[in-house]
């Protein structure tokens, strides 16, 4: 299992590595104005939380549905938060999910593997059918978790089966960070992390975006989704017609759906990590004050 996962770290690299061109510019090639906003945005404090496996009662790590709707059968985003010392029994689930750590520390793996500890920004995926357990240690254990399509159960290992899929723990060390100072005229440019899929292409996707200390800018979309959540730092975010500015700490959440513009800035001395996931283009764009 060890080799395999190297060998897909490896080929997981090279394909973040070949998608390197998607675009951040200094301005927008998109002069129209959206003529109705569907701009929304779910605050971590807002959130509402319920039992992530309601059957382990209050032994369930809690969970807080972003979108969609995970006892559904469409795509869904949603929180999970665990206990300090939390671990799961050997388990499985009926669908593949892929999660990003916020805070705190998690490990997901094999029942037998050793602990491989993954700290806030570091990406994970879990197949349908195969045998896990999940574990977390921290004072506050929080992480994005992603299905593209519900219900999200869990089933006991007896009912492990093989979908061709393998795991993929990155840790956030190991994350490639594409930097685009060579076609942007600002000398600390936004950098991109391709997790999944092909951003240039109309199909779904899934893209850290880090944002520098004193970025101002904005993220313009071209899919009919987008929908995006903050991963580390404090982001600002300011409504269409410049009201409403709110503040988002990690765990809040932004989308649209169309064509779309997001004013986004990231605080002073604080660069900002945001995970992305929409099914067309989009540009980050720096505006210089």
């Amino acid at each position: 299992m060890i080799k395999t996962k190297l060998f897909i770290l490896f080929a997981f690299v090279s394909i973040i590595v070949g998608l390197g061109d998607i675009q951040i510019t200094a301005q927008s090639k998109d002069k129209k104005n959206v003529a109705k906003s569907t701009n929304k945005v779910v605050l971590a404090s807002e959130v509402k939380w319920t039992p992530l496996n309601p059957a382990r009662g209050v032994q369930s790590p809690q969970a807080g549905t972003l979108w969609g709707d995970r006892n559904g059968t469409e795509p869904t985003g949603f929180l999970v938060k665990f206990a300090d010392g939390f671990s799961s029994p050997p388990h499985i689930h009926n669908v593949a999910y892929r999660g990003v750590v916020i805070s705190g520390e998690i490990h997901n793996d094999d029942p037998k593997a050793e602990n491989m500890w993954m700290p806030k920004g570091s990406f994970w995926t879990q197949p349908a059918g195969e045998g896990h357990i999940t574990s977390a240690k921290g004072k506050i254990n929080l992480a994005y978790i992603e299905i593209d399509k519900g219900p999200y159960l869990v089933r006991p290992t007896e009912k492990a089966f093989d979908n061709g899929e393998r795991p993929i723990n990155v840790h956030a060390s190991n994350i490639v960070w594409v930097d685009q100072s060579k076609t942007s005229v600002s000398k600390n440019p936004p950098k991109l992390a391709f997790l999944w899929g092909d951003p240039q292409v109309a199909k779904s996707s899934g893209t850290l975006i880090n944002l520098p200390a004193n970025f101002n800018g904005k993220i313009q979309s071209f899919g009919s989704n987008f929908r995006a959540v903050v991963i580390e730092g404090q982001l600002k975010y300011e409504m269409p017609g410049g009201k409403n500015a709110k503040i988002l700490e990690p765990g809040s959440f932004f989308s649209s759906k169309g064509k779309s513009i997001h004013q986004v800035s990231s605080a002073t001395g604080e660069e900002s990590i945001i995970y992305v996931r929409t099914n067309g283009k989009f540009d980050v764009v720096r505006i210089e004050k």
